[in-house]
């Protein structure tokens, strides 16, 4: 299980990749892509279909064996975008000497610093001329070998740096591509590499959403291999274990439904973004589609119950004083549960208690975290969904260190322990 996850670690770069390996492994399982543009039809018991959004957020659905008006659904949600640096156009830099270098923006909210001094490698999808204007062809890249470093300055040129330094994103953050070589490199050497990599001519181009993205695979370590090491841990870990529930349960009662938002580090507010009313409209069709009326989706929420998986704060050895001195959960002790009393998360003591249960009777253990009242939190996916479809819900993930870090600490067993949860929910 640990290996499939590392797998899909280092498949999935970004956003778009994730989406794609997320709707491989459902076509693969026997669900069929729905095109939104068209009438949905007859929906009958055991109809698994797949539908996607802008080719960065994927909503799964297995028809239960009642109608959702009587059963409701079951959703786990998770988000596949994580804090990365996007290339802006007209990228290119040249410098002295023929270094050539990127212009970028930070999407998210990384830890900038460590981003230095690693290999790095670009990833995203090109967009390509179509039959018409209106109609583009989208193609998937990712250079599957180290292409770009961001150095950082010597200690020499820099003496406060172990003291702290403050880094702008603009000048620092520039990552160094290559070394011009001949004339005809100048102002191409990054779409020299992307019409290599895709085997297409520069005029087909028409533009790109391309990201960095670490290029050292994912890995377990420890004495015992207890922990994993990798970039996106938050939120592909918890996309990739619901998705693992989602493959390995059968038909129930009610419907399941497994929703993999993108934007989530940006605010959600897209149309492939939990703030999207695109999720709502894709449950109200379903439900229109069995029973004929639109009260049948608002009887579906009703009944219906969403887990939130996110990732959450692991203890930290070094820093104690910045957790709750009763609610810090730690790696490798199953998943957390999240409260927040100004309402960032969706968990109360009902859906909290609901959740609980579940792990218990998945032979699971489960912990809480809530913030250390004097250190300020993050927001995730339940309460901005909540918001567009009024459902009950738990905001859990979980445990990890060096959130939004190039490279995020996670635990084996807890991956197990999700997993396990999942399945036993979706059950």
């Amino acid at each position: 299980m640990i290996q499939r996850l590392l797998s899909f670690l280092d498949a999935s770069p970004v956003n778009f990749l994730a989406a794609k390996n997320i709707a491989s492994e459902l076509e693969q399982a026997g669900y069929r892509r729905f095109d939104p543009r068209e009438a949905l039809g007859e929906v009958k018991a055991g109809d698994k279909l797949y539908v996607t959004k802008n080719d960065s957020s994927v909503y799964a659905f297995h028809i239960g064996h009642k109608p959702m008006a009587e059963a409701g659904f079951k959703m786990i949600c998770a988000h596949c975008d994580s804090p990365t640096f996007r290339i802006k156009p007209n990228a290119e830099m040249l410098c002295e000497g023929g270094i050539v270098k990127l212009n970028t923006e930070v999407y998210g909210g990384p830890i900038m610093s460590t981003w230095f001094d690693r290999p790095l490698t670009i990833a995203g999808r090109v967009i390509v001329r179509g039959e018409d204007a209106l109609n583009p062809k989208t193609l998937l890249l990712h250079v599957k070998r180290p292409l770009l470093q961001i150095s950082n300055l010597a200690i020499h040129f820099n003496r406060q740096v172990n003291d702290g330094v403050k880094l702008s994103k603009q000048k620092d953050m520039l990552p160094i591509l290559g070394i011009v070589t001949s004339e005809l490199e100048k102002g191409n050497m990054l779409m020299n590499v992307i019409c290599t990599e895709l085997g297409i001519s520069q005029e087909t181009i028409l533009d790109f959403d391309l990201y960095l993205a670490d290029a050292t695979p994912a890995c377990s370590f420890g004495v015992h291999d207890e922990f994993i090491s990798s970039g996106r841990l938050d939120d592909l870990s918890m996309c990739f274990a619901g998705l693992e529930a989602m493959i390995a349960t059968e038909t129930v009662d009610a419907t399941k439904v497994l929703a993999i938002f993108d934007n989530e580090e940006t605010g959600s507010q897209t149309k492939q973004g939990a703030g999207s009313p695109f999720l709502s409209m894709m449950l109200k069709r379903i439900a229109l589609a069995q029973s004929g009326s639109e009260e049948a989706f608002y009887q579906a929420v009703e009944r219906a119950f969403m887990i939130s998986a996110d990732n959450a704060h692991a203890w930290h050895p070094n820093y104690s004083e910045k957790y709750d001195p009763t609610n810090h959960p730690v790696l490798g002790d199953g998943p957390v549960i999240k409260f927040n009393a100004a309402q960032k998360y969706a968990s109360d003591a009902v859906s909290a208690a609901v959740f609980a249960e579940i792990c218990k009777e998945a032979e699971v253990p489960c912990q809480r975290f809530v913030n250390h009242s004097d250190v300020a939190g993050g927001s995730t996916l339940g309460n901005i969904l909540a918001s567009s479809i009024p459902l009950r819900g738990v905001d859990m993930g979980n445990a990890i260190l060096a959130m939004h870090s190039c490279r995020e600490t996670g635990s084996t067993a807890d991956h197990i322990f999700t997993v396990k949860a999942f399945t036993q929910f979706f059950k």
